[in-house]
């Protein structure tokens, strides 16, 4: 599933080509995604001007006047800009064309990806209660420490909370742990003011420098301009189960932790 850096690259991928532009017309070439896609997609979206491409979470926020259409890439999916008379292809669910002839379109082979309308002043469903962007003042090692305290939940699954930090997902998480020195198993609970200081700083640091390699492709993901990101090949962790570590030699270990694969090195993690 492509993760925050991944988003906030196609974020910054299809931003210069659509803001500030209207919206011509909308076509939808299957009702649903993940789930059905709202009406007011195609009868509010046309004719509007895209004030602003945002993120949220792992969300797009398309802005405009008469409200935001939200976009979530699910497992597979892909934005692109393109001519509009780009042929189509078996799974091109949507697209939304503009006044330069160009058309966003969404791609997604598994279509685990979503497209909603949030109305103007409202905040839709799926991002009431979520947590602060990593990437801000309002997530550090003290929230975390605070929120921690009495947990018997894994570190690592608190660290993928929504409701405690969003964007974190499994990649991200396994990679901070490690940079922090914390095994993925402890308990959240259990880890002391100063470690959640350092993962914190970790946290951002990762996400930050992913961004600017272009995240991390695993098998699906591609940058809006088609080509994969290179944050893989830097991956000290995740996805290393039985190679050596990177700092220490010793093979890295894998265990589920919230049926996510979790990765760690027993040495250099505690």
């Amino acid at each position: 599933m492509p993760e925050l850096p991944e988003v906030e690259t196609t974020r910054r991928g299809i931003a210069p080509h659509i803001e500030g532009r209207r919206v011509t017309g909308v076509v939808l070439r299957r009702p649903d995604l993940r789930w059905p896609i709202p009406p007011e997609v195609t009868s509010l979206l046309p004719g509007q001007v895209v004030e602003s491409v945002d993120r949220r979470a792992k969300y797009l926020l398309l802005r405009t006047g008469a409200g935001t259409a939200l976009l979530h890439l699910g497992m597979s999916g892909m934005l692109r800009v393109l001519p509009a008379e780009t042929p189509v292809a078996k799974h091109d669910h949507v697209d939304i064309a503009f006044d330069t002839g160009k058309v966003l379109r969404y791609t997604d082979p598994r279509r685990f990806g979503a497209l909603l309308w949030q109305m103007p002043g409202e905040t839709h469903e799926l991002l009431e209660g979520i947590g602060p962007e990593p990437l801000t003042d309002a997530f550090d090692g003290e929230r975390l420490f605070e929120l921690s305290r009495g947990r018997k939940s894994a570190v690592k699954t608190f660290l993928m909370d929504n409701a405690v930090v969003v964007g974190v997902g499994n990649i991200y998480a396994s990679e901070a742990l490690f940079a922090a020195g914390i095994d993925p198993r402890r308990a959240a609970g259990k880890v002391s003011y100063e470690r959640y200081v350092k993962l914190a700083a970790e946290v951002k640091r990762i996400l930050a420098y992913a961004i600017t390699r272009g995240g991390t492709t695993l098998r699906d993901f591609l940058a809006p301009d088609g080509a994969p990101g290179y944050f893989f090949q830097e991956l000290f962790a995740y996805g290393r189960a039985g190679e050596p570590c990177k700092v220490c030699g010793t093979p890295i270990k894998v265990v589920t932790l919230g049926q996510r694969a979790s990765f760690w090195c027993p040495t250099c993690q505690r």
